[in-house]
């Protein structure tokens, strides 16, 4: 299975439609697989006593300038359409779930803050489509088979990802705890921790295009990541965002990571066997006549190997034969020459 590669556009609209519109294409011609907003309220998000939050001074009026539209997901859904990518947005509120279902969204995305609050991923998973969430802030294994669990009480056969993160953003590279996805593949695979088995992926907060295929190659099979049309805009999710030449280039590094995951079943790779002559066979040190004893003085190894020749491998089986033909210096020596 191909890995599900979201680019993240999030507030990066700017609530401009025209620069909305431009984040699909950038994604679209990327090639990620879906493209991903959010959809949240000032009125809704944040209580509001609160004044300080994060280094943000009015957090409320901050979430009020960066809010997505409500009524630019139905254009920008069928924009994705027109394009070839699937849209996508993390609900917050009620509404948010109620519209982005009604919509026509293949999946439900729970926002790594969300997931620990049993209310609001319940109420997600109650829309019965596909969930993937981020592990909240601080998660252990213990806390993502809450989540899974509370998932699975609105809808038993729940198609559950679980997408790895670290939720500062930026996230320095020695907190990006990549292996933490093998550790949860393997408890899922040589366990019964979790109440189900489910997907796993990573969402990427770090600086650049480094961790996603890193990812990748310890296991996930959904990447979701940031990105924006420059970093230059203001805006609070702009400066640790990957800009448009980065986003492709991160999918073509995910792409090649996958090439490169492939167990070989067979003796030689395709790509191999033209130098599989490459090998070394046993060969004559000096001239050898017939019924002369094959010892160390008389014969070694060497490139090539070739067809019905006695493989380097041998080399001590080969050793005390008698030579039943004669065999020149620096000759192959050939299964039938000995006996």
């Amino acid at each position: 299975m191909s890995v599900f590669v979201i680019a993240e556009a999030g507030a990066n609209h700017d609530r401009d439609l025209s620069q909305a519109r431009k984040l699909i294409d950038i994604a679209a011609q990327s090639g990620a697989n879906a493209v991903k907003f959010q959809t949240y309220s000032s009125e809704t998000l944040y209580a509001k006593n609160v004044d300080d939050f994060a280094g943000y001074k009015d957090i409320n009026n901050l979430i009020k300038q960066i809010e997505l539209p409500r009524e630019w997901q139905k254009e920008l859904f069928q924009y994705c359409s027109d394009v070839g990518i699937e849209f996508m947005s993390t609900p917050f509120d009620e509404s948010a779930v109620q519209e982005l279902y009604d919509l026509g969204v293949k999946r439900m995305k729970i926002a790594g803050f969300e997931s620990t609050d049993p209310r609001f991923v319940k109420l997600v998973a109650s829309t019965g489509l596909p969930i993937i969430f981020t592990s909240g802030i601080g998660s252990d294994l213990q806390q993502i088979s809450e989540t899974i669990s509370w998932i699975l009480e609105e809808n038993k056969d729940a198609d559950i990802t679980v997408l790895h993160g670290n939720n500062a953003y930026p996230t320095p590279l020695r907190d990006s705890n990549i292996c933490q996805i093998r550790k949860i593949i393997e408890t899922q695979e040589y366990s019964d921790f979790f109440p189900c088995k489910f997907a796993v992926g990573i969402s990427d907060h770090t600086e650049g295009i480094l961790v996603p295929p890193l990812a990748v190659v310890n296991g996930a099979t959904v990447v979701e990541k940031h990105f924006t049309i420059s970093r230059s805009l203001t805006g609070p999710d702009h400066k640790f965002a990957i800009e448009p030449q980065e986003l492709t280039e991160m999918v073509k590094n995910i792409r090649d990571s996958e090439q490169c995951l492939g167990l070989k079943e067979n003796k030689f790779t395709d790509s191999e066997k033209e130098f599989k002559n490459a090998t070394r066979s046993v060969v004559a040190k000096r001239d050898i006549n017939p019924g002369e004893c094959l010892t160390e003085s008389n014969i070694t190894t060497m490139r090539p190997f070739i067809e019905d020749a006695i493989p380097a491998k041998k080399y001590y089986q080969t050793l005390y034969k008698i030579a039943k033909n004669k065999i020149h210096k620096n000759q192959v020596i050939l299964e039938s020459d000995v006996q």
